[in-house]
């Protein structure tokens, strides 16, 4: 879970440089029009639409600006066609690395994605030469401000939570569910007025990759270009990177 945590918390902090830069919004759209187009505009009904509506929300998004790429997807306005992707490959010291798009030009990205790996100590692979290291689940988050530890973890477990973490390293505790099991536990913790930091279907490692020195700073740039591609979604990978290398880097 280390490496998880680790790319998500720089994220977290970079969020608010993303937000002026129009990337959020970019890709949010893309989201909303995909999903729309995968399960339909009425969000009781679909889970992937309705958590895209609520990044938005989170990320202020004018309602507007929702509606028409909730029309684009359901096919009532024009829009760009797009394609989701996934690419597989390897970075520096062979962290193993899952690159998830959307596209509407998936020849120039795969181009443009594979170019980011091999100027970065890395290569791109075959499809699913890196995929079994991960597993898909759900991911989320509570401040520990928030509430006692014991608290949070017998009522995620009851809710049907796999698993419960508190790395010491991080401000907020970890529930992993199964992928089709997270919308119903986050719900259940909102009923009990437990305030969610975070909630996604994301790929956890089975197993990370230390890297320090050259290797950390090399994979740290891989993940912030990759993820600064507009037609990159998700990026995940299985390294570590231990609070004193990072502050290292940092300084």
């Amino acid at each position: 879970m280390s490496g998880h945590n680790k790319w998500a918390s720089i994220k977290h902090k970079k969020a608010a440089t993303d937000a002026k830069k129009g990337k959020v919004f970019t890709k949010i759209i893309r989201e909303i029009v995909v999903s729309t187009k995968e399960g339909g505009p009425q969000i009781e009904n679909n889970a992937r639409l309705r958590k895209a509506i609520e990044d938005a929300k989170e990320a202020n998004m004018p309602l507007d600006n929702i509606k028409k790429a909730i029309q684009r997807g359901n096919g009532e306005i024009p829009g760009a066609v797009y394609e989701e992707m996934l690419y597989e490959g390897y970075g520096p010291n062979g962290v193993a690395i899952i690159v998830e798009v959307t596209t509407d030009n998936k020849n120039r990205t795969a181009s443009e994605i594979r170019k980011m790996f091999s100027s970065h100590k890395g290569n791109l692979g075959e499809t699913g030469c890196v995929g079994w290291m991960f597993d898909r689940k759900g991911y989320i988050t509570v401040y520990k401000s928030k509430i006692e530890e014991e608290s949070l973890m017998s009522l995620a477990l009851e809710a049907g939570a796999e698993d419960f973490k508190n790395d010491e390293r991080s401000d907020v505790y970890e529930i992993i569910t199964s992928s089709t099991d997270l919308d119903s536990i986050k719900t259940t913790l909102k009923n009990k007025n437990i305030e969610v930091s975070s909630s996604e279907i994301t790929m956890i490692p089975q197993t990370q990759i230390a890297l320090s020195g050259d290797d950390a700073k090399c994979m740290l740039k891989l993940m912030d270009t990759l993820e600064e591609h507009d037609d990159v979604k998700n990026v995940y990978a299985n390294f570590d990177i231990s609070n004193e290398e990072m502050e290292k880097i940092e300084d």
